[in-house]
């Protein structure tokens, strides 16, 4: 198991920009099978699998690290420096012992702390172990920081490429701040962004990112929601033949329904096996998910309300593609949620929704919805947006196509 630690001024619970990505690398890395030590000057233990080693004189705001920093602004580096700098040297190599790589964000580019950069800087040239420099910011680029920079040894560190260190920055903006700073070329940065986490954004309930995990649904394209008990009514069939359709196109979709089977016809059990069945005969497995099949040992799932409102926020469509309705509540609630909706040309969706829904034939041909739903999504700004943002900027995927393979470079080449 590799292991990775991560220094910073502070870490979590403290709240920063620097301090969320710290966050949600630890837990991700975690996931992944990689043990995670945090170093930080302020914050506590925030995961139980993730190590955390205070060391106070690495925080910015240290009562000696801000002494020292306004003795260096006036240009003076005196023996207190030397002294703080050497003390980070070997409380830094203790807690480094056993990692195979170390990520150190802003350190090597920011002032904040120059006795720690200067640490990091002698540990980096003795080449214990790879370390990644991750910048966010950078003093000498920055007209609010430079008064306080001077010519020669240690405000040169922030502005020297270092041997052996390995860059990343959160933009391709900073990228090429950087490679003209450090008078490099911008391909030996590597640009990682910061991202978002779907389920925690929404504040959601835990069961919902509890299902989205188990299903892969927060890389479903488009993800589907039909809030409907299972009643031949509700025509659930044509929802799946519908899904089946998209699926020649995008592979991804994924259709949820919601209901279990309505309770007052025995008849709606036989009517989940036939919608079982249609599913098995349509090849999707995996791509139709019965709210109600999701339960533990054997009791059937029922969602509460919290999950169907947040079913709401994080889908991309509402399909209601009843028969009858006595007036249609799911569609209010859609339009409550910003949710398009594609649903029966039926006089109570009419009313409720008005010329705001796409209204198709609940007896029509689904091929004919689908490609609708396709081509509404393909101009669809809204679901153009989240699609890009899912691709690329939510954590998991941040931390699996882009963090993981980078760590494992370089710790493979200072291996070889």
């Amino acid at each position: 198991m590799e292991k990775i630690s991560i220094v910073h001024y502070a870490a979590p619970p403290i709240v920063g920009g620097v301090e969320s990505t710290i966050f949600h690398h630890s837990r991700l890395l975690v996931e992944a099978g990689f043990s995670v030590d945090v170093i930080a000057g302020r914050g506590e233990e925030f995961e139980h699998k993730v190590g955390f080693h205070e060391i106070p004189s690495i925080d910015s705001r240290h009562p000696e690290v801000l002494s020292i920093g306004e003795e260096l602004s006036q240009g003076i580096v005196s023996q207190n420096f030397y002294d703080l700098r050497d003390l980070l040297i070997r409380s830094l190599k203790t807690v480094l012992l056993n990692s195979d790589l170390c990520i150190v964000h802003n350190v090597i580019t920011l002032h904040k702390n120059l006795p720690l950069t200067a640490a990091i800087h002698a540990i980096s040239e003795e080449e214990l172990l790879p370390i990644i420099s991750w910048s966010h910011d950078f003093a000498w680029s920055d007209d609010l920081y430079t008064s306080d920079l001077h010519d020669g040894y240690p405000w040169d560190l922030l502005r020297m490429p270092w041997r052996g260190v390995r860059h990343v920055v959160v933009s391709t903006h900073r990228r090429a701040l950087l490679a003209q700073l450090l008078n490099i070329s911008e391909g030996e940065i590597k640009v990682i962004t910061p991202g978002v986490d779907t389920c925690q954004f929404f504040r959601c309930h835990p069961l919902t990112q509890e299902i989205f995990d188990a299903n892969d649904l927060a890389e479903a394209d488009p993800l589907i929601l039909v809030p409907a008990r299972l009643t031949r009514r509700k025509n659930i069939q044509f929802a799946l033949r519908v899904t089946a359709a998209l699926r020649e196109n995008k592979q991804k979709v994924r259709l949820i329904i919601t209901g279990p089977p309505g309770p007052h016809n025995p008849s709606n059990m036989e009517y989940l096996e036939e919608l079982q069945a249609l599913k098995n005969e349509l090849g999707m497995e995996g791509h139709v998910i019965f709210f109600y099949e999701l339960g533990k040992a054997g009791v059937p799932l029922h969602a509460p309300d919290e999950v169907l409102t947040d079913l709401y926020m994080l889908c991309d469509l509402l399909l209601f593609p009843s028969f009858r309705e006595g007036f249609g509540i799911p569609v209010l609630e859609a339009g409550l949620t910003r949710l398009p909706v594609f649903a029966s040309d039926i006089p109570p969706i009419r009313e409720s929704g008005g010329e705001f829904t796409e209204l198709i034939n609940p007896d029509g041909d689904p091929a004919d919805v689908a490609k609708r739903i396709s081509e509404f999504l393909c101009v669809d700004n809204a679901y153009q947006l989240k699609k890009r943002v899912v691709a690329k900027y939510t954590w998991q995927s941040i931390i699996t196509k882009k963090l993981i393979p980078f760590a494992m470079e370089a710790i493979a080449d200072e291996r070889r």
